[in-house]
């Protein structure tokens, strides 16, 4: 019998659709910097952005591994606004950390074409809290967009604690994020499901970290996912069939 319930969002409970690509994005967000001081052409703001979390992403793994004893690679999450600040710098705008996030979140809505709850994820979560379990969050997101993306779908209030990896440095599978939650919330491994649609980062991560696992298989898990060895597993996206089965409180492994 579980005690506490750890969602994955993007992919598990929510459906989104973003589109970096689009030259129509660089070229509003180019628009945007010009407006306060900082003027990129379209292609240069792009490349920019880019090289940025390169080298960012590549400067934290760095630092990461430095970590005596700690023989897993690396996973690291960067805080994507510090990129977004430091393309002001790069054209002499020093930019606010307000208008850092807000840079960010407009380049967050020009690049979504949707963003929605599946079917049914508010009626489980409903579900398990009038049951008295622990619902959490653990997601590779960022806060500047997740934060608010959850707010606007009004599903923050069902959780007892969200933890975004852009917060923390690191990200699923690094056992490092698992570990910032279960030491957070002083968790009962052995009473804990983890729920996700990525085998690699919400399985496996969360079988290292000695978690019990719900696999799902939805329209955002990655193509070359195979069906994983997880305590539950659903091969298409079913909240009514999810909710079917954690309410059960079974144990072993089951497949539908």
């Amino acid at each position: 019998m579980y005690d506490n319930y750890v969602f994955d969002l993007y992919g598990t409970l929510v459906d989104i659709h973003t589109e970096e690509n689009d030259a129509k994005v660089w070229e509003k967000l180019s628009l945007f910097y010009g407006f306060h001081g900082a003027l990129y052409a379209q292609q240069e703001l792009q490349e920019s952005y880019l090289a940025l979390i390169q080298s960012k992403e590549t400067d934290l793994k760095g630092e990461l591994e430095k970590e005596p004893h700690y023989a897993h690679e690396a996973f690291p999450e960067i805080r994507i606004e510090e990129v977004f600040k430091e393309l002001y710098a790069k054209k002499g705008i020093k930019a606010d950390d307000a208008l850092a996030v807000h840079t960010g979140q407009f380049f967050r809505v020009l690049t979504m074409e949707y963003v929605r709850i599946y079917d049914g994820v508010r009626e489980l979560l409903k579900a398990l809290k009038k049951c008295g379990k622990k619902v959490y969050l653990l997601s590779n997101a960022q806060r500047i967009f997740t934060e608010y993306e959850m707010n606007y779908l009004d599903i923050t209030k069902y959780f007892d604690d969200i933890l975004i990896s852009s917060d923390y440095g690191t990200k699923k599978p690094d056992i490092r994020f698992f570990e910032q939650l279960i030491e957070k919330d002083h968790l009962d491994v052995k009473k804990t499901l983890m729920i996700g649609n990525d085998v690699r980062c919400d399985i496996n991560g969360a079988k290292e970290a000695g978690l019990d696992t719900f696999y799902i298989h939805s329209n955002i898990s990655p193509k070359d996912d195979k069906k994983p060895d997880s305590t539950y597993y659903l091969p298409a996206m079913d909240m009514k069939k999810v909710k079917e089965l954690i309410l059960q409180n079974a144990s072993g492994t089951h497949g539908v």
